[in-house]
């Protein structure tokens, strides 16, 4: 393939980190590099380092052997330049945060913006679109809550983790004849709980998109009790809702949760099943261990492909697009049409029937 004229592209990452970030950067850089001929300048630490400036000429020992390698080799944050959209970049310069972004993306020659990150990101992405620049988003979350893609890359490898937990809590559920809850992430979105629960044969899973009762609960607990089970294991995503707390307006959730004494929905979960069934709970919170150590090979695979179709957008000009997995194809999906959107867990999404048919309570019925 005949290689383009030399062009220059930033590469960040932004956002909770996951595993995969590393390998889809790789992905990028030596395709862009190898096939292309491109310049690729990292910028540091997200957003916050395209502010402030942060950025150093990207060499292929830099992204040589890091396809394994949990993190981010350029470092993240939570940056969001627009959130506050008069705040200031610096005391100096008297410049807001997205004029810093514009004027650094113009000091370092940029044809181009490489992002990798979750909602937000391409929220932030989207909006630098708007503001001319040019802008390529890669999908990461463990949640795989992105608009637009079937599969972000860190998800796999979140589900693995999170499988394997549960996997082990059966035995120590077993043996003490007790109840377990294991806590999963996932935002306001219900996938790693759902996935993961089916691996690891949760007999309950409760997710944000299916509202539950305790009564709902208790009444399979004794179901499976009667049937001669004398423990079981509850999966909850961190953002699943009671009944009531559905009926409430966001606001007003937050409100009664900081009044919570609960440190998180699990602990919750606890206080209201002994309460109303007497059964001895514990609780694990898998919390940022979900986040860390190496991809799975699925998600290496995943963000090389990722990668190097971003590559492929950067040769061919054709900014201003998320790349995606659409079945086993890779596609581009324009930023505003997938910025500011969530994707949630369908109520009657195929897996939830699956699980449903194998006797796993959603705490609905």
């Amino acid at each position: 393939m005949a290689k383009s004229a030399t062009r220059t592209f930033g590469i960040l990452t932004s956002g909770g980190d996951c595993p995969g970030l590393n390998a889809a950067i790789r992905g990028v850089a030596k395709a862009a590099y190898g096939m292309y001929d491109m310049n690729i300048i990292g910028i540091s630490d997200g957003f916050r380092g395209l502010i402030t400036g942060e950025a150093h000429i990207m060499k292929p020992t830099d992204f040589s052997g890091i396809l394994t390698l949990g993190g981010t080799i350029l470092g993240t944050s939570r940056e969001k330049p627009f959130k506050n959209i008069g705040q200031m970049a610096d005391s100096k310069e008297g410049r807001t945060k997205p004029e810093a972004i514009e004027e650094n993306y113009r000091k370092l020659g940029l044809d181009c913006l490489v992002v990798l990150g979750g909602n937000g990101t391409h929220k932030t992405a989207n909006l630098l679109r708007q503001e001319g620049l040019n802008v390529i988003g890669l999908p990461k979350t463990i949640d795989n809550d992105i608009y637009g893609t079937d599969m972000s890359f860190g998800f796999h490898s979140a589900m693995q983790i999170a499988a394997e937990a549960i996997d082990r809590l059966h035995s120590t559920a077993d043996s003490h004849n007790r109840l377990m809850i294991i806590e999963v992430m996932g935002h306001r979105a219900g996938w790693l709980a759902l996935y993961a629960g089916i691996a690891g044969g949760g007999d309950i899973i409760l997710i944000p998109e299916i509202p539950y009762s305790i009564d709902s609960i208790v009444r399979h607990l004794m179901k499976r009790e009667r049937g001669g089970k004398q423990f079981s294991i509850v999966v909850v995503a961190e953002g699943a809702l009671s009944t009531g707390e559905a009926k409430l307006i966001r606001e007003e959730r937050k409100k009664r949760q900081k009044k919570n004494r609960s440190p998180s929905k699990g602990y919750e979960l606890q206080e209201e099943i002994e309460g109303a069934y007497g059964m001895e709970t514990r609780v694990t919170v898998l919390g940022h261990q979900q986040r860390g150590g190496a991809p799975s090979p699925y998600d290496r695979v995943l963000a090389t492909r990722f990668g190097t179709a971003a590559a492929d957008l950067l040769f061919c000009g054709d900014y201003g697009k998320m790349v995606a997995l659409e079945g086993n194809d890779i596609t581009a999906k324009p930023l505003e049409d997938i910025a500011g959107k969530l994707k949630l867990v369908p109520p009657n999404h195929y897996l939830i029937q699956t699980a449903r048919s194998v006797g796993t309570c959603f705490g609905d019925e």
